[in-house]
């Protein structure tokens, strides 16, 4: 596995530890993590603080250059909130966890230029089950069911 799909499984644990979603996402220019981000929806009583969010928000300021240069990871597909965010900022890639669990609009994000890749980590998918299986009403209220 990748180190920076490695380090967005590492928000995702520390998304879980503080009693949040264990869902993480950082976003990567010239070969450098210059954010992360984990779900912090229930942390910081957020209506839009998924993990992407999250990281985009802690990157800071950036040219809109630099997103075209850009690869976001996130441990699991984005939804359609976060594909906004990709696609407004013209983030070419995404690398994707896992999308067993959860799928957003992947195909949405593909006839729109960008690259999707799904890693199906089996990590990735083992921390969403066993946190579904475990927290059925919180997932449920993230995901808007």
């Amino acid at each position: 596995m990748d180190h920076f799909m490695e380090a967005a499984i590492g928000q995702a644990r520390l998304g879980n530890s503080e009693g949040g979603i264990p869902i993480g996402s950082v976003l990567v220019i010239d070969g450098e993590i210059v954010g992360r981000g984990h779900n912090r929806r229930v942390q910081r009583g957020s209506t839009i603080l998924h993990a992407e969010m999250d990281c985009l928000e802690n990157a800071g300021r950036l040219t809109a250059s630099d997103y075209r240069q850009s690869v976001i990871y996130s441990t699991l597909s984005p939804c359609s909130m976060c594909s906004g965010a990709i696609l407004l900022y013209r983030i070419p890639k995404v690398v994707v966890g896992e999308h067993q669990t959860f799928q957003g609009p992947e195909d949405y994000l593909r006839n729109q230029g960008v690259v999707v890749e799904v890693t199906d980590s089996s990590e990735c998918i083992e921390l969403m089950k066993r946190f579904i299986q475990e927290s059925p009403e919180l997932w449920n209220e993230d995901i808007g069911l």
